[in-house]
């Protein structure tokens, strides 16, 4: 998952008019979760809530959310971009306007948004712009997307929150993260779901700042 090489058109979203075109029809994948063995598409069981959560490479955050106590079922895939139904090779170009992110479909009963938030940010270092460590483009930028308004002012209070706490420690960035109204999501290939499940061994960019994010 590492761009070797920084370049502007990989780092700055394109247009409508710039995107690629993609398909009109989704990319084939799994239809079950390699660990838990459920449906990873619609219909979810009745009461459950969706958040999807870019966090730069997808494979090491979605092991991090599927082990979350919690979470029904994640799903590694594509959002917040132009081109429909890409290919992870179309996605790395930086020419379709997404994100690597996983979605997170989670029982309230059982995990709140704001813990899930809490992971989130404390996770992976949502400071960085374009990129997540030595992986450089749009496509690796931090990013929260849901449904809900009330969640979304959940997420932007949460996002203050640990921008304090990472003035109150000396860190000086600011908070990059692009939280928004969620929009079509298109789930990524097969071999990218569960990945660390299947490779063990397989790469996990996440490394969070050390800091920890207050939900109070």
């Amino acid at each position: 998952m590492f761009l070797s090489t920084l370049k502007k058109d990989k780092i700055e979203m394109p247009s409508a008019e710039t995107a690629l075109p993609g398909r009109p029809d989704p990319i084939s994948t799994a239809g079950t979760h390699y660990v838990n063995g459920r449906a990873l598409t619609p219909p979810y069981p009745a009461g459950m809530k969706e958040v999807q959560f870019g966090m730069g490479c997808f494979w090491g955050a979605e092991r991090l959310l599927w082990q979350t106590p919690g979470v029904y079922v994640t799903v590694a895939g594509y959002a917040g971009g132009i081109t429909p139904n890409p290919t992870y090779e179309e996605t790395c170009t930086g020419l379709t306007g997404h994100a690597e992110v996983v979605r997170v479909i989670y029982d309230r009963t059982e995990v709140s948004l704001e813990n899930l938030l809490r992971l989130f940010f404390e996770a992976h270092d949502p400071t960085q712009g374009m990129r997540q460590g030595n992986d450089i483009g749009t496509t690796y930028r931090s990013a929260i997307y849901l449904d809900d308004e009330g969640d979304l002012k959940r997420a932007e209070t949460l996002r203050d929150h640990f921008q304090q706490a990472l003035k109150d420690n000396g860190w000086n960035d600011q908070i990059t993260t692009e939280i928004a109204q969620s929009g079509a999501f298109y789930m990524a290939e097969d071999y990218h779901q569960q990945y660390l499940a299947k490779n063990p061994a397989g790469y996990c960019g996440l490394k969070g700042t050390g800091i920890s994010c207050p939900i109070g």
